[in-house]
């Protein structure tokens, strides 16, 4: 029998199957404004693809179906190892292949291409978020690396630049695409890393490229299943740095154990980890007790990272409410022709345009190191981004809610998983107070 109570109208479709790139002015503006002009056809493609109704439906899946830890096998053998949703994969391919992980650290890099890479930042986050974790870490890396990597290691360079995503558990060496991530916090200090109580110790001499045994744990340990972490240590030097690949260089897995994965607010689609060293082996970058200075040139990139991709969810919340006030009627006129939502809308649509000026500038400071005015203002100005950008993200997003009304609050709106989203970047890399 078929029922028939009501008829179902004024009800926007949910907003998919629209380019993100083109549909921000402010954005393309910026673009053009900050020298990345000439990436403005990838651009479009990218955001035609990104907003398709399939690369929105993978954003979804990867966070319904979280990552799984696999402990052991059958035979109650150690594997530690993390297994995702099919949807992480293909995110990540795509993440990769638009070389959100590496654009300005090619050889052949143009001018602009900081912006570039950031606005690709921003489009991805619009998407799904817990996939640029180990890209923004990756990312940050990678200069670092290319600065600092011991010979046993220099093979994995071409890895790190490549356009290719390889998910396989395999020597490094052997991999098309290579990710990095990151260990510095434990339990005991959070921030306060110069209390970490991790040991290392060398297998034979003290020094730069050399190895040492890690033992001791990690709070914090992003993206477990990366190619290698770098890490924080107390060597006989003081805090220090390390490169700590999850396999070693004979093929045999690291002594690195995983104890469980973290149950999070949001970020649900990323696997962050609670891990502990018997006896890891590990390299020294740089010297003893010049660990923070190390792990900073990291930090930097990652802080500016979370700005961009607080601002990409935050782009993608006025997005949907705005589309819903085009197509939802309320006393006799569109929402969005009422007067006070107008205003609601004006002054979100305020907000993301000097957000958006800002964080373009910003990295086209990051592009310019070697002006001295230049790298004063990425110093001062991405802390500050952050925390500003960051922290206003939550309310943000709430009034996104407020304008939908009670089906901004439902899961199949887009907006729940937003908002949990939201806390993260304002906690990572250092909360309100550290910056």
């Amino acid at each position: 029998m078929e029922w028939q109570t009501h008829l179902v109208f004024n009800q926007p479709e949910p907003l998919s199957n629209s380019n993100l790139y083109l549909s921000d002015m402010a954005l393309r503006e910026a673009v053009m404004r900050e020298h990345a002009g000439w990436d403005g056809e990838d651009l479009s493609r990218i955001g035609l693809q990104l907003g398709s109704q399939e690369s929105l439906e993978l954003g979804r899946l990867a966070n319904a179906n979280p990552p799984e830890l696999l402990r052991y096998d059958a035979a109650g053998q150690r594997l530690d190892q993390v297994r995702f949703h099919p949807a992480w994969y293909v995110l990540m391919q795509e993440l990769v292949n638009h070389r959100v992980h590496n654009l300005p650290w090619q050889e052949d890099a143009r001018i602009g291409s900081f912006v570039a890479r950031a606005a690709r930042f921003i489009l991805h986050a619009q998407v799904e978020a817990g996939t640029l974790c180990p890209i923004t870490m990756t990312f940050g890396a990678i200069p670092l690396l290319q600065q600092t990597l011991p010979p046993l290691f220099q093979s994995w360079i071409p890895a790190l630049l490549s356009d290719r995503y390889d998910s396989h558990q395999i020597v490094g060496s052997q991999k098309r695409g290579l990710l990095i991530g990151m260990g510095m916090t434990e339990k005991q200090g959070g921030s306060d890393v110069l209390s970490n109580s991790t040991r290392a110790e060398p297998l034979t001499v003290h020094g730069h490229g050399e190895a040492y045994r890690l033992v001791g744990h990690k709070w914090f340990f992003s993206v477990p299943q990366s190619d290698a972490h770098l890490v924080l240590a107390q060597a006989e030097g003081g805090l220090s740095c390390f490169f700590l690949p999850k396999m070693l260089p004979d093929g045999t897995y690291n002594a690195i154990r995983l104890e469980r994965l973290k149950e999070k607010l949001g970020n649900r689609s990323n696997a962050s980890s609670e891990v502990e060293f018997d006896n890891a082996t590990a390299w020294l970058l740089g010297d003893e007790g010049d660990g923070i200075r190390q792990i900073l040139k990291m930090g930097g990139y990652t802080r500016f990272d979370c700005a961009l991709g607080s601002h990409g969810l935050m782009r993608r919340a006025f997005s949907i409410a705005l589309y819903h006030t085009w197509q939802r009627q309320a006393f006799g006129k569109a929402l969005v022709d009422q007067p006070l939502m107008r205003q609601v809308l004006s002054r979100m649509a305020l907000r993301l345009e000097g957000h958006t000026a800002l964080l373009m500038r910003l990295a086209n400071a990051w592009e310019k190191p070697g002006e001295a005015h230049e790298q004063v203002f990425s110093r001062l100005l991405t802390p500050a981004a952050k925390y500003r950008v960051c922290g206003l993200g939550s309310g943000f997003v709430a009034e996104a809610m407020e304008v939908l009304g009670g089906i901004g609050y439902c899961e199949q709106s887009e907006l729940p998983r937003i908002y949990r989203e939201m806390p993260v970047n304002s906690i990572w890399e250092g909360s309100g107070n550290i910056m």
